[in-house]
């Protein structure tokens, strides 16, 4: 298993994996798995189909926000299938240019 360098090439190969087999005829789905070590500060993201193993490992707290746009990605896949239209997919950034509602306070 060599780890991907590039989060961008990571995430590509990571939904070609996901598209090219969905449900195998034998029962084995492609797996997305995140392990977490606090002590060191890391991130281990691993996409497996049994065949082929794609792994990303970072340090970087950017990287790591990064990761909610791949879940909401493999969600979608999960409840609307493979052929889904991924620019539906809503990630942080497109959250974030949402108006902040402003809290109780003095108007100035």
């Amino acid at each position: 298993m060599v780890y991907i360098v590039s989060w961008d090439e990571f995430v590509d190969r990571s939904v070609q994996l996901f598209k090219a087999d969905p449900e195998s005829m034998f029962g084995v789905q492609t797996r997305y798995v995140v392990k977490y070590r606090h002590c060191d500060g890391k991130l281990v993201l691993k996409v497996t189909d049994n065949k082929e193993c794609l792994k990303f490992k970072t340090d970087q707290a950017q990287e790591a926000r990064k990761m909610e746009k791949l879940n909401n990605i493999f969600f979608t896949f999960m409840a609307r299938g493979p052929d889904v239209d991924l620019s539906e997919v809503n990630g942080k950034e497109q959250m974030e240019t949402q108006p902040v509602k402003k809290g109780r306070g003095r108007k100035q």
